[in-house]
């Protein structure tokens, strides 16, 4: 699993359209990102790439998103 906090600049708009999903199964996760808010996007995104390759917007208020985070910072 790949962890990436990163800081890039897009053109005046947020990836994530809507609040994002509250569950994704774990096991389908390839990796996520951690984009902070920037000039162009006020709000924090979280965006899994599942085995897919389909991405997806997690809502980080939601439980799931918040523990899946967590766990994942303290493998590191």
């Amino acid at each position: 699993m790949e962890v990436e906090g990163q800081n890039k600049f897009h053109k005046g708009r947020c990836l994530c359209a809507d609040k994002g999903v509250d569950v994704v199964l774990p096991k389908n996760i390839e990796k996520f990102e951690i984009i902070p808010p920037s000039p162009s996007c006020g709000k924090q995104e979280i965006i899994v790439t599942l085995k897919s390759t389909e991405r997806k917007c997690l809502n980080p208020e939601s439980k799931f998103t918040q523990n899946f985070i967590k766990r994942a910072l303290e493998k590191i």
